[in-house]
């Protein structure tokens, strides 16, 4: 039986990404959705990439595009590497592509250009890597960048009050647009949560991979999720972006 799994924030941890798709047993009929930020943090950014791409011809999968994404893309194709960049995990990232060829440097590039902003699926849920301002949704957004960037949907969410009915007045139009929205860019980890948190009808995937947490894969369906070991016990010689 074929399964909708939901993966989080990787930056980097190719040998977590390996554990968790074992964990949870995921086979050839799974569709996959990746929610964003691949690279930046622990040193094996580039084999992700090259891993997905192979991934890509084997099954059914969705990549979104986060912040992390973006600017390794804009790396990949003008050489722009700014310090904001290099220091939050990117330093990382270009020593990872030391030895990759033009060739294989522009089919990555290739590969995170056709990366999604969002993905709607046909029951109405909502697969972004950070959020949106409009509250219209994502399809009627200004800028871009709050795709990968905003943490505003995220925060209502967290702030709300749990008893506060779909029905009430004050319930945030922009979550009613959605029967289920799942987003990563924001650590779970932020709210003492290790593991995939539901607030309203907010799934957060990010489980802290890129620091002292684990990567997390869920089952869409039914909620079920695994995750790999802490990501510094994976890489005990390396400091992610802690």
């Amino acid at each position: 039986m074929s399964r909708t799994l939901v993966i989080g924030d990787i930056h980097g941890g190719f040998k977590a990404l390996q554990q968790v798709l074992e964990r949870a047993g995921v086979t050839g009929q799974d569709q996959l959705i990746f929610l964003g930020d691949y690279v930046d943090g622990w040193s094996e950014s580039s084999q992700i990439i090259q891993f997905l791409i192979e991934l890509s011809g084997k099954q059914n999968c969705i990549f979104i595009k986060g912040n992390h994404d973006a600017w390794c893309e804009d790396w990949l194709s003008s050489g722009n590497s700014p310090d904001l960049w290099l220091f939050s995990g990117g330093k990382s990232t270009v020593e990872s592509y030391r030895n990759y060829t033009d060739k294989e440097l522009e089919a990555h590039l290739e590969f995170f250009q056709r990366m999604r902003s969002y993905y709607v699926d046909d029951k109405n849920r909502l697969f972004i890597h950070a959020g949106y301002a409009s509250m219209h949704g994502p399809e009627k957004e200004v800028y871009s960048s709050n795709y990968r960037w905003d943490r505003t949907l995220w925060e209502t969410a967290v702030a709300m009050d749990r008893k506060l009915s779909k029905d009430s007045r004050l319930y945030p139009k922009k979550l009613l647009l959605y029967n289920e929205i799942f987003i990563g860019h924001t650590p779970t980890l932020d709210i003492g949560i290790s593991y995939p948190a539901h607030k309203a009808n907010i799934w957060n995937m990010d489980t802290g991979a890129a620091y002292t947490g684990a990567l997390s894969i869920m089952d869409i369906d039914t909620k079920d999720f695994w995750q790999s070991d802490p990501l510094p016990f994976l890489y005990p010689d390396e400091r992610g972006r802690n």
